[in-house]
């Protein structure tokens, strides 16, 4: 049965919060008053406008407690029901206009209890606003239900005084069956999202992490919902218990409960036609339209969802895009890819600038005896179409799934790999390096998208977007263990000789082989173990080209965060700052922290500042991230100039050696250059590309011309400034 409550008329617009939480000397309106203080430049209303109102088929059950500010205008409202304390600013005889609607300032055809609203505010056919705080010349036309309960949350995870436990809103990202569940608070950055999710091991550190959340909400009952100015809400059918910032748009929404919007002038974000939003935090400069569903969830700043997604007990990281998909339990990084009505994504940690094919199912719990698995996937994560994995799978960064069906759970430690799955001869395949040796234009187009992409209005944390960077450098370093052993274990699996000895006598062997670039290698079939949970083989192809490209990816990468560093230096200093970087230069395990990279031991002293009190607030975590997005362009370089140390023997302090890898480094570069040309040019040479087109010119059209492709020319430049900057150096 339904309980419905009954209680007298009169108390309507009244008691708005229950006296058991009312602080002793206060009333009900001591939180609204905090919210929008009392000012002098409200007063009550004349008899003459009461008469006006009344005449114009307003009803009040008590006039005396509606309130107005100079300016108002009586004659601007007609057919309104006010119940109880009411304040309305002025009214003046002007229209609103905004996307080809146009509405008369004032109030009209509503029933209003309890509320403040601002100054020419344009109010039609509500049928039930409750206490809310609306700000100036804000338009809302054609709405069923907006109000706020005295226990509003707003999206935050709290428990008011009084409630119990059970009724706090978790958010269950990373596992379907909760075991990484995290408070969602305002404010929550994807850094936060994943340090809580992660170290579940240590309760102390679990335990200080919520009491963080905690103490950043207020639990007292009675705070209003609040409606920011110049925001613009029309034809929604249910807000309730909802925040909603300045210049926000919502239109046609089907139901919006217990949410933060964010939305600011220069930030605006838009909740569109259909959509059903309820347990969450929207960041500035989202978009949500046409059928959204989404409950317990995060939406970090500019990102969208839309067509028709579902977005479920997950985090979205910033500058990310979900659409016409389903996304359920999951904890996703920046610069995040989802567009197709039939993919799925499940109980996963997404580190960022992944991309989501269509067809892709990423979960199934098939293979498991209950809902537990997770899928963890590295930076540029991609699967292509109709791919299917299992749980529990990990894939190291810029891993690209080849179309299938994969069976078995994968666990797939070398970066930069296409993986392939050979049914026909009931194998795995893993080319690593793919990417740079065939796809090199994606690779790096991509990077410069997702900087060009960032339209976060705040940048909390320092986001990494370039392929090589201390995690994918620590991910190549450590295939080089794995490539080596394979190759010696196949090597010596054609002297027949037992493979029974350690790993380092197998390592040892392929090192040997692969440094001096010996052609064997490619005629021996390299296997791995502990990739795929089968009996079937995983082989390895391209070991030789791939293990002599990660090299010079190595050198690449820290000759050109040396040329970085001393643009602005002269010759003569250069050969001084070289000696100290040498010294201070440190190869470190680093972690993709949600988006932003961070030592880990770093991460591991912020964890011990939070168990002992020293970090106390998540304010202070935040200053963490910005403290290390400060330093990182100097630990980036000393871990670059140590992952090379670790490599090669060179002393870079030596004038002759820091020449020859800057020299080696060109030429690497010019390479990769020649590869994003090729690589590109094959979409003009191809047959199969041109036989949509009637001719060339008509391609090129279409497509554009190969001489003319901005980001080719970008690169082109980039080369020429790297030669620019050596020859310099040589002076």
């Amino acid at each position: 049965m339904n309980n419905i409550r009954k209680s007298p008329l009169k108390l309507l617009g009244y008691e708005f919060i229950p006296t058991p939480f009312i602080p002793q000397g206060q009333d009900e309106y001591y939180l609204r008053f905090q919210q929008k203080p009392t000012d002098h430049r409200y007063q009550k209303l004349t008899k003459k406008e009461i008469k006006i109102l009344e005449k114009n088929g307003n009803h009040s059950d008590n006039w005396a407690h509606v309130l107005v500010a100079e300016g108002f205008n009586a004659k601007q409202v007609i057919n309104c029901n006010f119940f109880g304390y009411t304040r309305i600013g002025k009214l003046e005889a002007i229209c609103l206009e905004f996307h080809g609607i146009k509405k008369a300032v004032g109030l009209y055809n509503s029933t209003i209890v309890s509320c403040d609203l601002g100054d020419n505010v344009a109010i039609h056919y509500v049928r039930h606003l409750a206490h809310y705080i609306i700000g100036n010349e804000v338009i809302i036309t054609n709405v069923d239900e907006m109000g706020t309960t005295h226990y509003a949350k707003f999206g935050n995870g709290i428990v008011k005084e009084g409630e119990e436990e059970n009724n706090r809103v978790w958010m269950e990202v990373a596992n379907e069956n909760a075991g990484r569940k995290i408070i969602p608070f305002d404010g929550m950055l994807p850094g936060d999202a994943w340090l809580w999710s992660r170290y579940r091991d240590n309760a102390a550190l679990q335990s200080k992490l919520k009491t963080l959340a905690e103490k950043t909400f207020d639990t007292r009952h009675g705070y209003y919902g609040v409606v920011g100015d110049r925001t613009v809400i029309k034809s929604c059918k249910v807000i309730k218990d909802v925040q909603i910032g300045t210049d926000a748009y919502l239109k046609g929404a089907n139901k919006l409960k217990n949410l933060t919007i964010h939305s600011s002038e220069n930030a605006v974000t838009q909740i569109g036609e259909g959509c059903e939003l309820v347990n969450g935090i929207i960041e500035k400069k989202c978009r949500i339209f046409y059928g959204v569903k989404a409950v317990r969830f995060y939406l970090a700043s500019n990102s969208q969802l839309k067509y028709g997604a579902r977005l479920i007990n997950s985090y979205l990281g910033n500058n990310s895009t979900i659409s016409c998909c389903e996304v359920l339990n999951s904890l996703i990084f920046p610069a995040h890819e989802q567009h197709h009505n039939n993919s799925f994504l499940c109980a996963a940690t997404i580190k960022g600038q992944s991309n989501i094919a269509a067809g892709a199912t990423l979960g199934s719990n098939h293979n498991s005896r209950s809902a537990d698995g997770e899928l963890i996937a590295g930076r540029g994560f991609w699967p292509a179409l109709c791919v299917s994995i299992k749980h529990n799978s990990k894939f190291a960064a810029y891993t690209l799934l080849a179309k299938g069906d994969y069976p078995t759970e994968l666990n797939i430690p070398l970066p930069f790999s296409l993986v392939s799955n050979d049914t026909a001869n009931d194998r795995l395949i893993i080319m690593p390096g793919y990417w740079f040796m065939y796809n090199m234009y994606a690779l790096a187009r991509n990077s410069g998208k997702y900087t060009q992409r960032d339209g976060r209005p705040i940048q909390s944390q320092h986001l990494e977007y370039h392929y090589l960077a201390p995690d994918t450098i620590n991910e190549i370093i450590d295939s080089f263990t794995l490539i080596e052993i394979a190759v010696g274990k196949a090597y010596t699996k054609t002297k027949s000789q037992a493979i029974s000895k350690d790993d380092s006598y197998y390592k040892k062997i392929g090192k040997k082989l692969l440094l001096e670039n010996n052609p064997v290698v490619d005629t021996l079939e390299i296997t791995l173990d502990d990739v795929e949970n089968s009996n079937r083989k995983v082989l390895l192809i391209k070991a030789r080209a791939a293990y002599h490209t990660f090299r010079n990816m190595i050198q690449l990468h820290c000759a050109e965060e040396i040329l970085n560093a001393i643009k602005h230096l002269s010759p003569a200093q250069v050969s001084k700052w070289l000696k100290t970087q040498m010294i201070s230069a440190k190869y470190t395990r680093w972690i993709n922290m949600g988006g932003q990279l961070i030592q880990e031991q770093k991460i591991n002293q912020l964890i011990k500042n939070i168990l002992s009190g020293k970090v106390n607030s998540w304010g202070h975590i935040h200053q963490f991230y910005l403290d290390e997005s400060n330093q990182y362009q100097q630990d980036k370089l000393s871990h670059a100039i140590g992952a090379y140390k670790l490599i090669h023997s060179d002393n870079l302090t030596q004038k002759a050696a820091l020449q020859l890898l800057l020299e080696k480094a060109l030429v690497i570069k010019t390479d990769l250059l020649k590869n994003i040309i090729s690589s590109r040019e094959k979409d003009y040479s191809s047959p199969y590309r041109m036989m949509v087109y009637d001719n060339k010119a008509e391609m090129e059209t279409v497509t554009g011309k190969m001489e003319e492709n901005s980001f080719i020319i970008e690169q082109t430049e980039a080369l020429k400034k790297m030669k620019a900057q050596i020859r310099k150096i040589k002076i």
